[in-house]
């Protein structure tokens, strides 16, 4: 194996992974027996001048956490896990334990900014609620302030200028991108070595159990969102009588984890897609960009060959475009603002907005962010390592009609086609013990609706949400303000009430009605 983090100050803490002695310490009893750790979290306040997050920091609690790097050689080399803490402020009568939080998004996000949220209702949750939880927010390994801070080749989102199209016209301009996403996922390999095979999410759930027990704590609840789900039923799975409470929020398909992942959600980004692009129809009046689809649709594709034609200050051609009009497939409160960047550009070649968009070169968290990306997925799940393979599925895709991030989402993965250390065998998930809620939008396109079906299958004892007609990726306690699923986390979150169980879907809730740009 290669020198830990080659190139890199190797990070070696002197705890050592311990047996934990089982001993009460006076939790209320909604949390089962908790446990004395050898070695506790040392809380501080966090800094407020913190270099990533700054001032969403203010208010909790730093600390961190010695895990090993292998967990299979308990006592050997160390990393360390950087956490926060918003502490309970209910009476301790009432306290009903910790809440360790993931955002998900990708693998690879922050998270300790997290805990403010949840308990101080900016949520939605209501505070009193909230106030009797420790709320946990802590960056995975590999992220954020933990140590190492994964890393490599920043010239992959940022060249320096517009970067090529991601759509290849040829030969030629495929073999421009399968280079570089070798030279990326070798300068993962050249930095990192051997190591990169203990960034699994398996990984990262036998980390959180270790949080656990230095927490303290018998069992803990968990809050996830996007891959946050697919990190959470895998520590379901681990240790399924360790959870006391779980929701899973836009639910990740366990059975798709690695390269089959890429053709499904490249058909509900489609599917996404097309619906941005028949609401913009919808509002012909106000945007004047079509009054259907295929209008809309039309004016979207001409705008990318613009750009395609003459990049924006050299720096914004089709791939910046398409990364900027992506988020929409995520989100439905960007719509009216983007639809208008469409507009801006195509009917009166305005590239204000787009540029307004452009957030030109990537920082350390998006840096890491999409390296640690790499570092999971890659070896999560099988990855053809035949570069045919990928181009005749990709073709086929996108010449059946899937056009909107087929080619986008494909050289995101690519440098899973060369990593350095082979991927595993995908977590074995389920159990039909834990209890958990899932909460899912009809129409996610990230984590599309078949996750959270499957996962409900897996987990017998789990509970599904439905938000018919539902767009938002994170559809629960975030701006998707649906008050039906907050009503129904918050209730679980109270006291465990939970849907009836029933076949299928175990509850629905209608979808909040899509932004109206006239009304502001």
């Amino acid at each position: 194996m290669k020198r830990l983090f080659a190139g890199t100050t190797a990070v070696v803490l002197g705890l050592t992974a311990q047996v934990i002695a089982v001993s009460p310490v006076g939790a209320a009893p909604t949390t089962g027996t908790t446990v004395r750790p050898a070695s506790p979290i040392a809380w501080s306040p966090c800094p407020e001048d913190d270099p990533v997050m700054g001032e969403y920091l203010v208010g909790l609690e730093c600390g961190t956490l010695a895990v090993p790097l292998d967990h299979s050689r308990p006592t050997g080399q160390k990393i360390t896990l950087a956490l926060t803490r918003a502490k309970h402020t209910a009476p301790e009568s009432e306290y009903q334990g910790v809440v360790l939080l993931n955002r998900g998004q990708w693998p690879g996000t922050i998270g300790r900014d997290l805990p403010t949220r949840f308990a101080k209702g900016w949520s939605g949750l209501p505070t009193d609620v909230g106030s009797t939880y420790d709320w946990i927010g802590f960056d995975p390994r590999g992220v954020g302030a933990s140590e190492p801070s994964i890393t490599c080749d920043p010239t992959y989102l940022y060249p320096g200028e517009a970067r090529p199209d991601y759509r290849p016209s040829s030969p030629a301009e495929e073999r421009v991108w399968t280079r570089r996403a070798r030279t990326y996922a070798e300068s993962c390999g050249e930095k990192y070595g051997d190591t990169l095979r203990h960034f699994r999410t398996t990984d990262t759930a036998r980390d959180m159990d270790l949080i656990r027990a230095a927490l303290g704590q018998n069992k803990i609840n968990y809050l996830g969102y996007s891959y946050g789900t697919y990190l959470g039923s895998v520590y379901a799975s681990l240790f399924p009588n360790r959870v006391r409470r779980m929701v899973l929020d836009s639910v990740v398909q366990p059975s798709t984890v690695g390269y089959a992942s890429l053709s499904r959600t490249n058909a509900a980004f489609e599917k996404r897609a097309q619906i941005f692009f028949s609401w913009i129809a919808e509002h012909d009046s106000y945007y004047h960009l079509g009054d259907t689809t295929a209008e809309v649709e039309a004016n979207y594709y001409q705008g990318m060959a613009a750009v395609r034609e003459a990049p924006i200050d050299g720096q914004i051609g089709p791939a910046e475009y398409s990364d900027i009009f992506a988020v929409n497939v995520y989100r439905s409160y960007v719509w009216t603002y983007h639809a208008q960047v469409l507009a801006d550009w195509v009917l009166r070649g305005d590239p204000a907005g787009l540029r307004d968009n452009f957030g030109g070169e990537p920082g350390f968290p998006a840096q890491n962010t999409h390296a640690t990306y790499r570092t999971v997925q890659c070896v999560d799940g099988y990855w053809p390592q035949r570069w045919n393979r990928w181009h005749t599925d990709l073709t086929r895709q996108y010449n059946r009609g899937d056009r909107f991030m087929t080619w986008n989402s494909a050289w995101y993965n690519a440098p899973c086609a060369f990593w350095p250390v082979p991927a595993s065998r995908p977590a074995k998930v389920g159990d039909r013990s834990a209890n958990m809620l899932l909460i899912q939008a009809e129409h996610d396109a990230l984590t599309p609706v078949a996750g959270a079906y499957e996962t409900h299958r897996r987990f017998p004892n789990s509970r599904l949400v439905l938000e018919r007609g539902g767009v938002f990726h994170g559809a629960s306690l975030t701006a998707n303000a649906n008050g039906c699923l907050n009503s129904h986390v918050t209730a679980y979150l109270r006291d465990g009430t939970r849907p009836s169980a029933t076949t299928g879907v175990d509850a629905t809730c209608d979808a909040n009605p899509l932004p109206d740009p006239e009304a502001g």
